[in-house]
């Protein structure tokens, strides 16, 4: 109670229960167990700046604060939702300050530093460099894609995992023993209870905990945190799933390797994680029309077809029977024999395009609907292939003077693509015959 008669409001029970030591941290092995290197750093008091990049509620913001504790050093923090270059100026201040004062270092722990732009995160840097600062950032997003180089070259990043059941299951026993969480409340949690919980927290232990302690507000004391309880309490909590966000890249592509690995299994169980998700179902829809000509291509052209229908049912039916549209397309791209030929030769072409200038069309290639144009050559020497032999010009040059006949579209010996290749190499054999009767003549 305060001087004005007021009960301190209690902190949540993920702060209440936050590790003190690394013996009470859970989860993150690969990087903490013995003989790890940020393990092996901590032992030898060897600290560097680092990066700690994993999604929410896995202990990035704990792990940091138990570095600090380990190597006694002082710990800054600040948020880049919330500061900008003048709260990083007096970080630096306090860290010069501390130094001076104590001889000992700062650890500067930046929450979510994606968000800081290009200036702000170039102003860490000359203090990281003469060691004013160790610099840790926490981040749920891809730090090659949202940290500058000159930051990532300085600090080593460390990927932090989602916890597993069995971090999951320490941290709601402590939560359930330990005085400091609910421990005086005598509460138990059977198994089916805690595999629901552990479902709706989806590897997150700041989640876990904020729902347990919820469900315990609803139990009675010495009671049990029972099914029924957690499902009326949880609802529909959706799994991970951050549009935009590296989960987001992460799904979308596991779905189009599945296709392209010709696993409709994988592939329906990744749509199906996406839509549980939140997934605007049009959005995959339209990604789907992509793998068509990416990896099916002319090996069987009804699949572009099929997903063109499955896009045109999700916008007309909407949910479920949109949804079930492009499940039947997936499963249709999947199973379909695969062919990339037409996506590497159009990629072939188009640097081709850009590297080669501005060639000229060949006279004979070009329309001449006026009489200036018949005059100064155009469409001289066109030879109409309805014309010539099986409606094939054999000979015929198609590409500007200066760039050397190129063969992008390779076809693969799969689905329709086998004909085509049959079909591409009876010409070429054609073309060979007039390039000798040329050579004779």
């Amino acid at each position: 109670m305060d001087l004005f008669g007021r009960q301190p409001v209690a902190q949540p029970l993920a702060a209440r229960l936050r590790a003190t030591s690394l013996d009470e941290y859970v989860g993150q092995e690969h990087v903490l167990g013995p003989g790890k290197p940020l393990r092996e750093a901590l032992e030898q008091g060897a600290l560097h700046s680092m990066i700690f990049w994993g999604p929410p509620g896995v202990g990035k913001t704990t792990l940091a604060r138990l570095l600090a504790k380990v190597t006694d050093a002082h710990f800054e923090t600040i948020s880049a939702v919330l500061s900008g270059v003048k709260e990083i100026r007096q970080a630096v201040e306090v860290a010069q300050q501390h130094a001076a004062q104590y001889g000992r270092r700062t650890i500067l722990f930046v929450d979510e530093v994606h968000r800081f732009n290009k200036s702000q995160q170039d102003a860490f840097l000359p203090y990281v460099e003469d060691g004013t600062l160790i610099f840790i950032g926490a981040t749920t997003e891809n730090p090659s894609f949202e940290l500058n180089n000159a930051l990532l070259s300085r600090a080593r990043v460390y990927v932090l995992k989602s916890l597993d059941e069995a971090a999951m299951r320490k941290l709601v026993n402590r939560a359930l023993t330990d005085p400091k969480g609910l421990g005086d409340r005598h509460l138990s949690l059977p198994d089916e209870a805690f595999q629901i919980l552990l479902a709706a927290a989806d590897g997150d232990g700041r989640r876990l905990l904020n729902f347990l302690e919820n469900a315990a507000d609803l139990a009675e004391d010495d009671g049990e945190i029972g099914v029924e309880l957690l499902q009326n309490l949880l609802g529909d909590s959706r799994r991970r799933f951050d549009k935009g966000g590296e989960a987001f890249y992460d799904q979308i592509s596991a779905l189009h390797k599945s296709v392209r690995g010709s696993s409709p299994d994988g592939a329906l169980y990744w749509y199906a994680r996406m839509l549980d998700g939140g997934c605007d179902p049009l959005y995959i829809a339209r990604r789907v029309v992509r793998m068509a000509s990416e990896d099916i291509g002319n090996a069987d052209p009804r699949a572009l077809t099929l997903c063109l229908n499955a896009w045109d049912v999700q916008e007309r039916l909407g949910s479920p029977e949109g949804e079930l549209a492009v499940a039947q397309a997936i499963v249709y791209l999947a199973c379909a024999p695969k062919s990339n030929a037409v996506y590497t030769a159009f990629k072939a072409a188009m640097r081709d395009a850009a590297e080669q200038g501005s060639q000229e069309v060949p006279l004979h290639l070009r329309n001449a609907p006026t009489k200036l144009m018949k005059q100064l050559g155009y469409g001289d020497e066109y030879r109409y292939a309805h014309d010539e032999p099986d409606a094939y010009a054999a000979g015929e040059d198609y590409f500007p003077e200066n760039l050397q006949p190129r063969q992008y579209y390779d076809p693969v010996p799969r689905g329709l693509e086998l004909k085509i290749r049959d079909k591409l190499q009876h010409l070429r054999n054609l073309d060979a015959t007039s390039a000798r009767q040329r050579r004779k003549s």
